[in-house]
């Protein structure tokens, strides 16, 4: 089977920098060790990246959430450090503007199998899961529960529930 695994934002600042949790840096090292073990399986990686500008207060998101966080070119923005060897090895790395990466769909055209790992679970995570499977309804549409973090353990919960309802498979 041709598996792919994608990596959502897996970036600084939702690590340990202005948007960063404690399960979130509690998770990172459970995902190395799983990016090691389907590297070594042949598995292929795809990685997105949350991108602001600099106007980001002035968008839509950055009304509703005040924050400024993955701005293209600062450090909170880069994919964390214990990630690098694998980036280096993707299939794929996509910039997105918002939560959904509409370009993903297409990188995704020729894997049979997709996991989805990362952060947010409830925002990111959910949002790029969902798009996959409405556009790959008969694909295997996956998720690690154990390899994403959500804002708070109830929202990644919550995220999950309702993912298993439409039908995207929680890894256990």
């Amino acid at each position: 089977m041709n598996k792919v695994i994608v990596v959502v934002d897996m970036q600084n600042d939702f690590v340990d920098g202005a948007l960063g949790t404690q399960e979130a840096q509690e998770m990172l090292p459970r995902l190395v060790e799983k990016l090691k073990a389907e590297q070594a399986a042949g598995t292929a990686f795809v990685f997105t990246m949350d991108t602001h500008g600099a106007d980001y207060l002035t968008t839509q998101e950055g009304k509703k959430l005040p924050v400024p966080h993955c701005i293209r070119g600062t450090a909170g923005w880069e994919i964390a450090e214990a990630l690098q060897p694998f980036v280096r090895e993707a299939a794929a790395i996509l910039e997105k503007p918002t939560f959904g990466a509409t370009a993903l769909l297409a990188v995704l055209a020729d894997y049979d199998e997709i996991e989805f790992v990362g952060l947010c679970t409830d925002i990111c995570v959910i949002s790029n899961a969902l798009l996959a499977k409405a556009f790959y309804p008969e694909k295997r549409i996956c998720v690690d529960p154990a390899c994403c973090a959500g804002v708070t353990p109830e929202s990644h919960a919550n995220a999950l529930a309702a993912m298993r309802m439409c039908q995207v498979g929680i890894v256990d």
